[in-house]
């Protein structure tokens, strides 16, 4: 099976959710998109993880992010899970659910790793552009839930180098200052960025978040 690399078109797929039949190209239209496997349903990790991102929805949405998970249990699961979810999480479940029973969407986003385990899934996040490009992929084990702070840090980074010219540094988080990239060349620096910058070294150097006030 051939790896999802960075860059690549997110494949399509039409599948049923526990919010109707998704055509996933469509249904993310301009928006950016992450789509995140759980293991199973009823399971302690993932009920944690779901009502989470149901609490972050309005930060999702702020940054044009559509959100949606899958497992490969059913229907009818999901929406008794829903339930337990909204229940001990203290909140509404607010995004679509993906019932991959046949694993059809799985297999196709390589979330079925088996040696971790031959039927579930593990924890795949992929976080695709409005182009419908896979800018980001992380996989992790069943036993570790995930950092959805750091994914909202991953996506202010991914969307602000995509519209200028900068990178992030290491642990950077929004509002901090970003490194220009080695194709700007020095002289040209105060042109593009006007707040003006700092050269640690000539291949380093930082200047202020350009799309803050």
């Amino acid at each position: 099976m051939a790896a999802i690399r960075l860059g690549d078109v997110a494949p399509n797929f039409t599948a049923e959710s526990t919010e109707g039949t998704i055509n996933f190209h469509d249904w993310l239209g301009d928006s950016w998109g992450i789509l995140f496997s759980h293991p199973a349903d009823y399971t302690p990790v993932c009920t944690t993880e779901l009502g989470t991102v149901a609490k972050y929805k309005a930060e999702f949405d702020k940054r044009n992010v559509k959100v949606v998970a899958l497992s490969v249990d059913g229907i009818d699961s999901h929406h008794g899970w829903i339930n337990d979810i909204n229940e001990t999480q203290g909140t509404t479940v607010n995004f679509p659910i993906i019932a991959d029973e046949d694993r059809k969407v799985s297999e196709l986003y390589d979330m079925i790793h088996p040696n971790a385990d031959s039927k579930l899934t593990v924890r795949s996040v992929f976080v695709i552009g409005a182009d419908k490009k896979v800018k980001l992929t992380i996989t992790y084990p069943a036993s570790t839930g995930r950092n959805f702070d750091e994914l909202l840090r991953v996506i202010d980074s991914l969307q602000l180098t995509a519209y200028h010219k900068v990178a992030t540094p290491a642990n950077w988080e929004n509002g901090d200052d970003c490194v220009v990239v080695p194709a700007v060349a020095t002289e040209d620096i105060p042109g593009i960025f006007p707040k003006g910058f700092k050269e640690v070294k000539p291949y380093l150097r930082m200047t202020p978040q350009p799309n803050l006030d």
